[in-house]
């Protein structure tokens, strides 16, 4: 029989991801709509991110930080085509936007390139990670399910930057910015906020890098950081921006900043996503069906918590396992989803076939806790 009860918010996707609870459109109130981003009033906006995001994420204080266009994957394409050239590079990937930035990399003809990679459930050997290069990598594989445990891999005194891509690891995971050059994000993971604004945080080293060692490429328009004579654009980093941005969205982002602080701060939102997990960890160890697609507990997320179906769990002597795997991923999510009780929860395509459920702070363990009981009917009801 089906649960007797469902989740209040079946919102589990992995990005855009859930707002935070308690959010509706009254929250936008304020918006600066039909006003310049320019103006006194639409600048001090982008002002409050800035500073709220900096005091919240515990930022250092000689770090700069901006809001750039196109997302995390704007902020970070930002990165790679303004700083890498000089040192070659170290891509690090165990999932699939660490090798979609190898092969970005690779595009442009960086020599020599390095890939330290791994296969989804597992990371690559950190220690045999050369930082006398340039080093790019996810601090949370989001559709691999594997985070990095921490930052003790990466020296304090390093001759190459590191880049970061911490879209769904920060104001979620203890990022330790005082060991990264670059920190890419985007508003519409852990906070829960709109899409197609991106955050960049840059170290002292990497603005260093920007006006010493122009990189040997033309740069777009929205790739610059730099002015028209090779100096640091401070302007972009005081508030002002490379293109439009929405009011309405960075409106979304200022309220679920303040949010973040209503409940604690980064601490409380760390406390609130391993809460998550543990719940999630807690189902999987009585199930014989699911487990984790992270192989070491050590390196599970608690964001992008990625699940495959146990060994034995789906039999397909006639068929291929992959296709059948697939096939019941997908008449899992789309029963549940027409149950209204669990949207968008399929594994990322790129993926092994499974489930992904999303675990940052804005989703509560009660939802969790509801949906588990779905996810077992529909796992029984799968052939129907």
């Amino acid at each position: 029989m089906k649960p007797p009860s469902a989740p209040q918010r079946p919102h589990f996707s992995s990005g855009p991801c859930a707002k935070r609870p308690g959010w509706s459109v009254q929250a936008l109130a304020a918006a600066q709509l039909g006003r310049s981003h320019r103006s006194a009033a639409g600048k001090a906006r982008i002002e409050e991110v800035l500073a709220r995001s900096r005091e919240l994420l515990g930022l250092p204080d000689d770090y700069q930080i901006a809001l750039v266009p196109a997302s995390d994957t704007g902020a970070i394409e930002m990165a790679m085509w303004s700083l890498l050239g000089p040192r070659g590079v170290e891509v690090v990937a165990w999932d699939s936007f660490g090798r979609d930035w190898l092969a970005d990399v690779q595009q442009l003809g960086i020599e020599p390139i390095t890939a330290t990679t791994a296969d989804f459930g597992s990371l690559p050997d950190l220690a045999s990670i050369d930082f006398a290069r340039d080093v790019i990598f996810t601090w949370n594989g989001t559709t691999s399910g594997v985070c990095v445990p921490n930052a003790d891999w990466i020296p304090q005194q390093r001759d190459g930057l590191v880049l970061c891509d911490a879209t769904s690891a920060v104001f979620a995971m203890d990022v330790k910015f005082s060991k990264l050059d670059v920190v890419t994000w985007s508003w519409q993971k852990a906070l829960g906020g709109e899409a197609a604004h991106g955050m960049i945080a840059l170290s002292p080293r990497a603005i260093e890098r920007l006006t010493t060692a122009p990189p040997p490429r033309p740069l777009p328009k929205i790739f610059r950081m730099t002015k028209p004579d090779g100096s640091f654009d401070s302007k972009l980093f005081q508030g002002a921006t490379i293109n439009t941005p929405s009011l309405l969205c960075v409106e979304d982002a200022i309220d679920g900043l303040r949010w973040a602080e209503s409940v604690g701060g980064l601490a409380g939102l760390m406390g609130r996503t391993q809460a998550n997990l543990a719940a999630v960890s807690g189902w999987v160890g009585q199930s014989d069906w699911i487990d984790f697609l992270a192989s070491d507990p050590a390196t599970r997320s608690s964001t992008s918590i990625c699940l495959r179906f146990a060994d034995g769990a789906i039999a397909a002597p006639e068929e291929e396992p992959d296709a059948l795997a697939r096939s019941t991923a997908s008449a899992i999510t789309s029963r549940l989803d027409s149950e209204g009780v669990a949207f968008d929860i399929g594994g990322y395509r790129d993926a092994p076939p499974g489930l992904r459920l999303w675990g940052g702070a804005t989703v509560e363990v009660a939802d969790l806790e509801a949906l588990f009981p779905w996810l077992d009917w529909a796992w029984q009801q799968r052939a129907g």
